[in-house]
Order: structure tokens, then sequence, then C-alpha cells
């Protein structure tokens, strides 16, 4: 059963006696109603049980969104909502937001067809930290068990099917709740996975973010946060002036473009002085640590639907065509929309109705479509012109 409590930040809300934790995965722990959900909907801040690093039993916390009126027979479809980087220390949790709802791409139409919406905080985040930042099993456990919880909330009527959709960060959760999925909760059934320019190569994202201000915030929020929860020596890559900045820059955290403009205040002065190689992702145990985290294909059967900005500076569109390549190499089916002049903020707000056509697709069991038959230059140029 669900309790109500008085949620804020850093709270007793967001910690769970090792009673609390002895449930299986997906037990929901507690819950209070949030106000100004939109769509008439009721929406939860939750805690509920899922597995840490090491196997051990932990809580995360999160927001699950409900449509109103009763659940139909058979129960609702979920989509679980992966978020971009929020940051990597507990009160960066979205769940604590002001602008938590708005930050949920394609959350109104969702909730307009009758979804319900789970958006894990991921370990870390409003719970204990530290955050474990784009460790891809850790998000997806975090995921799943967000759709385990959302079933026993009231009116959901404990449906089974599932997609995810996420954005950044989230869509390399995504990929990896794709990869999991099946193991990890057999009792659901996830009917597809969308991304919105998901983390698919570390090793790339390590080396191309090096140039920007905007990369150099993302790659200070990977080493300080791996050398946490993997033990990776930073002191062997970053330089003592630049600790102080790096120390800073993750406890920040990120929920509007005003934040992000700070941000990049805080960050000028790892312009000057930053990292003691010239390669993160050539030195170990970094390089090892990336590719760890880098998600394989997902199972052929698994519809995938992919959005791109093309003019994303962080996560390159050529790293996503790559992606989508090796996905139809596997045999998979994937949607590929380009999205012309957007950059990595905005591309999963801008393709968010598209998604959710797709995903709404799933649920009713359509022919999943492919883009892997047209060459990929080809669609491009297709999307670029509509």
């Amino acid at each position: 059963m669900f309790q109500i409590s008085n949620a804020g930040a850093q709270t007793p809300f967001y910690r769970a006696t090792p009673r609390e934790l002895d449930v299986p995965p997906g037990s929901l722990i507690r819950s209070e109603p949030m106000m100004f959900a939109p769509a008439g909907a009721q929406a939860y801040r939750v805690l509920y049980r899922s597995v840490g690093m090491q196997g051990e039993p932990i809580a995360v916390s999160g927001v699950i969104v409900v449509p109103p009126g009763p659940a139909p027979a058979g129960g609702r479809p979920i989509v679980a909502w992966a978020h971009p980087t929020t940051g990597v220390v507990p009160h960066c949790a979205p769940s604590l937001a002001i602008f938590v709802f708005q930050q949920m791409a394609g959350l109104r139409r969702l909730i307009e067809q009758g979804v319900v919406v789970a958006a894990t905080d991921y370990p870390g985040l409003g719970t204990a930290g530290p955050h474990p930042y784009l460790v891809g099993d850790s998000e997806a456990r975090a995921v799943i068990d967000s759709v385990r919880a959302a079933r026993t909330l009231p009116d959901v009527g404990g449906g089974s099917s599932f997609a995810v959709w996420g954005h950044s960060q989230g869509g390399q959760a995504s990929l990896y709740t794709g990869l999991i999925a099946h193991t990890y909760a057999p009792e659901l059934r996830l009917v597809g996975v969308a991304a919105a320019a998901p983390a698919t190569s570390l090793v790339a994202l390590m080396d191309d973010d090096f140039s920007s201000a905007g990369g150099k915030n993302l790659t200070a929020m990977t080493l300080w946060s791996w050398s946490r929860v993997y033990g990776a020596p930073i002191d062997k890559v970053v330089l003592p002036k630049a600790m102080p900045t790096v120390d800073r820059l993750s406890n920040e955290c990120i929920e509007s473009i005003f934040d992000i403009m700070e941000r990049q205040k805080t960050e000028k002065p790892l312009e000057r002085q930053f990292l003691s190689v010239p390669n993160i992702a050539a030195v170990q145990p970094w390089r090892s640590l990336a590719m760890r985290n880098n998600p394989d294909p997902l199972p052929p059967q698994m519809p995938l639907f992919l959005a791109q900005g093309t003019e994303d500076n962080i996560v390159r569109p050529e790293v996503t065509r790559g992606y989508m390549q090796r996905q139809c190499k596997a045999g998979g089916k994937v949607v590929m929309m380009w999205v012309p002049g957007v950059g990595h903020g905005f591309v999963a707000r801008d393709s968010a109705d598209t998604a959710v056509a797709w995903m709404m697709d799933r649920f009713a069991g359509r022919p999943a479509p492919s883009d892997c038959g047209r060459s990929v230059a080809g669609a491009a140029a297709a999307e670029a012109a509509q």
C-alpha cells in the first residue's frame, strides 16, 4: 500500500530504512500527491525499491502521473520517461524541481491518450548520492522499477505494457532498458524504445565534449561521478587547480536555460586549465568505463525510434546515425527522425509529438515501420527537406 507523506529537499521522504527496503524491486515505499499536473491528471512523488551498483537494495525517487478517470479493463499503458542530465547530487532530482512537469517531453499528449507516465529520478538524485551518472544498467533498473511502482497506484489498473522514452542521458537509459527489460522484469512487456539524441558512444562523447563549454560541463560531472561510484582516480586526469571548479559544477543543477547560463559562468576557469591529459577517452580506467557504458544494439524484435537534431554539438548526428546503422545491421526496425536546425537541448521537445504517436502505435500492436531499407544519407536529406 502507498503512504502519504510530506516531501522536500533531503527530508525523510527520500530516505528508506533497511526494513522498508526488505521488499522486491519495484515495490512502492511511499508516495504523496503533487499539485499542478497538466490535463486534469493526478501526479505523485514516489519512493520505490530498486537495485544498486553492487546488487544491493536501494531506494529511488521519482514522479508518476496518472490520467483522470478510472483505468480501463486490463490497465493503462505506461510510458517511462528517462530524463536528460539534471545533475549528479541529490538536490538535483527532477522530483524536487519547480518545473518538473514541463521537463517531461510529450507529457500532456501522453495524458490525453490515457497513458501513465513514470519518471524516475535515477539513483542518487533525491536519494543519497552520488548519482551513477551515465551508468547504463543503473539507470535502466531505476526506469523499469518505476514502471513496477506505477502499476500499484490508484487508477493505473496494473497493466503490464510499457514503452520507454528518453533524451540524452535518458536516451542512454532508454536503450539500456531495451537491453535488460526482458530478463530484469519478465512480468512486463516492453513494446518499444524511443530515444532523442541518446548517449550511445561515451568514448566519442568524452572526446567531442572537450571542445565546447557545454561539453566540459558534462565531462566534469562524468569524472566527478565515476571517481566516486567506480573509484576511478580523478587526480590522474584533472589538474589540481581545476578541481574546485569541477566540484562546484558537480553541485549545480540543470533545470532551465537559466541554470545552463549560470553553469557556463562556473565553467569558465576550465577553458584555461582542466585536464592533465589530451584525451580522457584514451586513458585507463576511463576508457574501459566509457566502453562498458556504451549500449549494444537492441534485440532485433524490439522496435526503436530515434530523434536527432542536425545542429547538435553535444551528441553529434553522425554518432546517432552510427547507432542506427548498427541496429539495422542487427536486424532491427528503426525509425530515424532528423530535426533540422535543432541542437541538443530541444530535440526531445521538438520530436515529442512524433515519438508519442509512434509509441501509441506500438501499444496498439500495429506493425513497426523502419527506415533501415532507406539510405541513411537519403533519409536525412528527406527529413531536412520537410
